[in-house]
Formats: C-alpha cells, structure tokens, sequence
C-alpha cells in the first residue's frame, strides 16, 4: 500500500516559516548588507567589501572584549553546573518539601534581567545596599563602581544567583526519572554514594547537563542587560563584554559598519563554540555509555 502525502499540511507550518523569516532572517540579512558597506549619509551606501571585518578582527578594543567574554562565560559554567548538580542532589523527591522546593527554584528564573540588574545595582550600594553596607561595615573596600575586581564578583554572583536555578532544574528533572531499582540494585551491592553518582546519576542526566551547558554557555557569552545595569561596562572598561561593546559601537557611535561586521563575527563564535561544546558533551556521553 503506498503512503499518500498530504502537502497541504505545509500550510500549518507556513505561519511559522514567515515569522521566523520576519524575525531572524531579514534582519540577519539586513546586517550582512551593512557589514559590507559604508554609508556618508542622505541613505547613500558605498561598497566596502570586507574592510569592516579585518578592521575589527584587527582591533585590540574587540581582542580585550572577547577574552572578557569567554573568560566570564568559562567562570560563570565552573560554578553554576557544579552548583547546580549538587543542589538537585540535595532535593527531596517526595513530600511536601518537593513543591515548595520547585517553587523556590523558579523564583529567580521569573525576574526580568533588567529588574535583576536594578536588584543588584542597589543591593551592592554602599551607602543603601544591604550588601554594600555590610561589606563596608566589616570593614572591606568594596565599590563595583571603582574597584574592577568588585564589579567582576558583583556581577558573577548576580548570574550565579539569577541563573543557577535554571541548571538545578534541569538536573532534578534527570534525577527524578531515574527507576527506584537502580537505588536498591546499588544499596544491596553496597555502592558507595560516589559510586552511586558516577554509575547511575550522573548517566542519566547526561542529555539535561548538555541543555544546561549549551544554554547557560550562549546565555553568559551574550549577556548585556544585567551587567550594563549594574556597571555600564566599568569601571573603564573592566565589564565591558561584547555585547556591550557592540552596543557602544552601533547605538553610541552609529558606526553602522564595523557593528554589523562585528555582530556577525559575534554570532559565528557562538555558533562554532556552541557546536565544539556540544560535539564534546555527546561524544562523552558516548563513551561513558
């Protein structure tokens, strides 16, 4: 019996194709254009070729932001997938403390970043934040609007505050679909606990921990709100990210040009690091299956 296709079924997906194409495709298109021009004014663009991406490429000023970036996104993973994992470990998996356990999880998660970014401006404050204040009256120089070194753990424990929860989530939801037997199959070989969580939990959350990785890899490497709230990029340029620079260049010094050259290198590092973190993940999840 042959199988009959019915193409009109495409026309389910076509309201979709269209808003992606809206939303992602023409304005990407629309930034390709702008990288390879340059524009005097009167909307009359001249051909400039690659110029605008060996300018950036060459530039110390994109250098500095991208090694900021990758080293923030490199501390913020260091902290919050250990963290995380060792927060769902410690979550009940039955009773009333589960609920209430979810619900404390979210909390974060449901907070505007730029309300995030108000939140911690304030809190670090020292003549009003709590933080802030604490900190001075222990008799610590603190001031993430002077000290590069306070902006850089203000700014780390705020996402690790704000996105942790996120991996915690993630985790739990691998630990909870795990069968009771494998814990009494474990228990009555006398599996020790660490033996416990090499053979049998950390397997089994494999595929979450690589959503977790991916999406809290892109999420640090692209952040702009929280930081630009709490720091503006300072002091000097100390948290100055590439999201932020690139704003800077295309919003503050309308240089269309080099901004979208950059925004496209931009997405480019995101795609390759993103396929390098997921290409190792899944390959050692293979070999540990």
């Amino acid at each position: 019996m042959e199988k009959t296709w019915n193409n009109k079924a495409w026309f389910m997906v076509l309201p979709v194709l269209l808003l992606v194409a809206f939303s992602a495709v023409i304005p990407l298109m629309t930034v390709v254009n702008y990288s390879v021009q340059d524009t005097f004014g009167n909307n009359e663009f001249f051909w400039a070729g690659t110029e605008w991406f060996e300018e950036v490429l060459s530039s110390s000023r994109f250098h500095d932001a991208l090694l900021r970036t990758i080293a923030f996104s490199a501390i913020i993973l260091a902290i919050e997938i250990p963290l995380g994992i060792l927060i769902a470990l410690t979550m009940p998996r039955k009773g009333w403390g589960v609920p209430v356990c979810l619900v404390l999880m979210s909390l974060p998660l449901l907070i505007p970043w730029n309300v995030v970014g108000t939140i911690w401006q304030l809190f670090g404050r020292t003549d009003i934040g709590l933080l802030g204040r604490m900190l001075t009256g222990l008799g610590i120089d603190y001031n993430y609007g002077r000290n590069p070194f306070d902006a850089w753990a203000t700014i780390i424990v705020m996402d690790v505050w704000h996105w942790t929860s996120l991996v915690v989530l993630l985790c739990y939801a691998g630990l909870v679909s795990i069968p009771e037997a494998y814990y009494q199959a474990a228990k009555i070989d006398g599996a020790s606990r660490w033996s416990v969580f090499r053979f049998i939990e950390l397997p089994k959350m494999n595929r979450v921990l690589q959503i977790a990785i991916l999406l809290r890899f892109m999420d640090s490497f692209m952040i702009y709100t929280e930081p630009f709230v709490v720091t503006g990029g300072g002091p000097g340029s100390a948290t100055t990210f590439l999201s932020i620079d690139l704003v800077k260049t295309a919003v503050g010094q309308f240089d269309l040009g080099p901004a979208a050259a950059m925004s496209i290198i931009y997405f480019m590092i995101i795609l390759l690091l993103s396929w390098v973190f997921f290409t190792v993940t899944t390959q050692a999840g293979e070999d540990r299956s």
